[in-house]
Parts: structure tokens; C-alpha cells; sequence
């Protein structure tokens, strides 16, 4: 009997791409799901940022098919004590490291169910899960087939984000344009407010042509997020924004 694939995997990982991982994890794909479309959701990731990843994640996989597949990698304590989990939220399968990194996904789910990882392949790399671990779990999953993953029917979340604010009141992504895109949904505040940022203080505008060259402002971003940018300009450079700055709305 044939199976049915779901519609895609996706990839959301800190792995970069000038080095041979995110290739290590399309060959295990290719190999294990032939015939399922994957795509490279992000894998620019900010290294090592679980928060930021785990804030950043819920808005980039909105506009996925339902069953889609989403291997999650930013995993610093790989071969570790954190367990590899799977996570069925609205409808899309999420699969990585219990480190936190599922976490915002978890909790703005009315209906997520979380699975423990209990297969393990013949060849487990120490330091590579996403290739020997979570990319089989997921093609697996593509494919239908739930042998290997258990339910969690109760777990102690302590040590895995359940502290965290459902904002993240800091910036959590820096694209090559310099634009700064925040933890903060944009449905949470309103255009009246001021941004404050590294004793910056900037407006609300709607997009990039509603103000002059050079003009720094903040917005809500295409992801449904705040970001802060200047108009051709980098607004990393000019304010010298890093990862983990934290931001305030004000009146």
C-alpha cells in the first residue's frame, strides 16, 4: 500500500551556508523521503540563540501547508542530556532538540501534542543529530509512519523556555540589510507607540517609502513582527544593534 506524502520539510537551523551541513541534510532527505519537496525555511539562524530561535520560528512557518515538516536545529548541547522531541502544532510537524527551541511554538498552540524521540539509527555522529537523527524522524513523518515517537502525556518543562515571556522584547534577528527584526508581534502593540532602542527613540511608519532616505523608524514586518530599520540604510550600523538588545514601546 502507498503511502501519502505531506507537502513538504522544511529546514530552520543555525547551520549557515557556507559549510557542508545544510547539504548533509538534503542528501539524508533525499535518501529517506524521496520525492518530498524541501525547502530551506532559514538556516542563517542566529548561532546558538534558542530564544531568539524559538520567537523567530512561530511567524516564519505561518504561511506553510498543513502536515508540513519543520526540523528545528540550533542545538549547542548536542550530544547532551536534552531529548529529541517531536511536536504536533497547528497541524505542522516540528521536529529537534527539547532545549527550548519548541517552546513559543508549544505555547501559542491550543492544541499542540508533544512526542518523545525514542528511535535511533544504526550510525548516531555525537555531534550531528540533525543529519543522522532529525532529518530520518522527519522524513519518517513526511512518509506517515509514527513508529519510533511516543507521546508525552506529562513533562516537566522547567528547563525548556515554559519561563518565557510569549514576547521577547529584544532583537532577535539582523537581516543583510540591517534591519532589526524584534521577539514582539505587532497584533500586541499599537502605531501610536515609540520604539526605544540603545537611547534611540523612534515612530511608527507603515513602509520604507513613507519616509525621507536615511530616516529611522519601526515597523511591522511582513512576518507580522516589530523591526527597526532605516530607510536604505543599515540600521544595525548606525545605532550598533546586536542580537539580544533589548527594546521599549512607550507612549
Amino acid at each position: 500500500m502507498s503511502v501519502r506524502s505531506c507537502p513538504m520539510i522544511a529546514l530552520y537551523t543555525d547551520f549557515g551556508v557556507q559549510d557542508a551541513y545544510v547539504g548533509q541534510m538534503h542528501a539524508a532527505l533525499a535518501r529517506d523521503a524521496p520525492g518530498v519537496p524541501v525547502i530551506d525555511l532559514l538556516n542563517c539562524v542566529p548561532n546558538f540563540a534558542i530564544r531568539a530561535a524559538a520567537h523567530l520560528l512561530p511567524a516564519l512557518v505561518a504561511p506553510l501547508p498543513s502536515q508540513t515538516v519543520v526540523i528545528c536545529v540550533v542545538d549547542p548541547g548536542v550530544g547532551g542530556s536534552r531529548e529529541p522531541i517531536a511536536v504536533l502544532a497547528g497541524e505542522k510537524w516540528f521536529v529537534g532538540p527539547d532545549n527550548g527551541l519548541l517552546a513559543v511554538i508549544e505555547q501559542r498552540s491550543t492544541n499542540s501534542i508533544r512526542y518523545r524521540i525514542v528511535w535511533r539509527p544504526d550510525r548516531l555522529s555525537h555531534t550531528f543529530h540533525g543529519r543522522d537523527l532529525f532529518a530520518p524522524v522527519a522524513a519518517r513523518l513526511a512518509r506517515q509512519i509514527r513508529d519510533g515517537i511516543e507521546v508525552v502525556e506529562a513533562y516537566d518543562a522547567s528547563n525548556t523556555g515554559s519561563d518565557w515571556a510569549d514576547e521577547f522584547d529584544a532583537i532577535i534577528y539582523i537581516d543583510h540589510y540591517g534591519n532589526a527584526m524584534t521577539g514582539r508581534r505587532f497584533i500586541t502593540t499599537n502605531s501610536c507607540r515609540r520604539l526605544k532602542v540603545r537611547g534611540q527613540c523612534l515612530d511608527f511608519a507603515r513602509t520604507f517609502g513613507d519616509v525621507s532616505v536615511g530616516d529611522a523608524f519601526w515597523y511591522e514586518n511582513a512576518y507580522g513582527l516589530v523591526e527597526i530599520a532605516i530607510n536604505q540604510r543599515s540600521a544595525a550600523e548606525c545605532y550598533s544593534l546586536q542580537l539580544g538588545d533589548e527594546i521599549e514601546l512607550v507612549d
